[in-house]
């Protein structure tokens, strides 16, 4: 971690100093709040349920995309991170059918 800055002396700076901080701080939440979304994404392709795994898609989409439309990452990072993803939750089979609809269908 990179030494702290010695304080600023003119009022500009002061101001840029303070909002850099905030800034800072919300861009951690949100890259923070990616990686959740993300991590929900590969639990549920581990898990192999297609239909938690496309509704946590969507959520991490939305997610990746609020991000790199503020630039709080770029925009093609985003681009890959989605493109990654929609290909691990395409690439699940579809849910098997339940036992009631195999009964129905004559199958033992």
């Amino acid at each position: 971690m990179p030494a702290k800055a010695k304080p600023k002396k003119n009022l500009s700076a002061m101001k840029r100093a303070r909002q850099a901080v905030k800034r800072n701080l919300r861009n951690k939440d949100v890259r923070s709040a990616i990686k959740t979304n993300v991590k929900k994404v590969e639990s549920a392709v581990a898990s192999g349920n297609k239909e938690d795994a496309g509704k946590a898609l969507l959520e991490a989409v939305k997610a990746l995309n609020k991000a790199a439309s503020k630039g709080i990452i770029h925009r093609n990072t985003a681009s890959r991170s989605i493109s990654r993803l929609t290909r691990k939750v395409n690439a699940l089979p579809p849910h098997p059918p339940a036992a009631e609809d195999l009964s129905a269908a004559g199958v033992a």
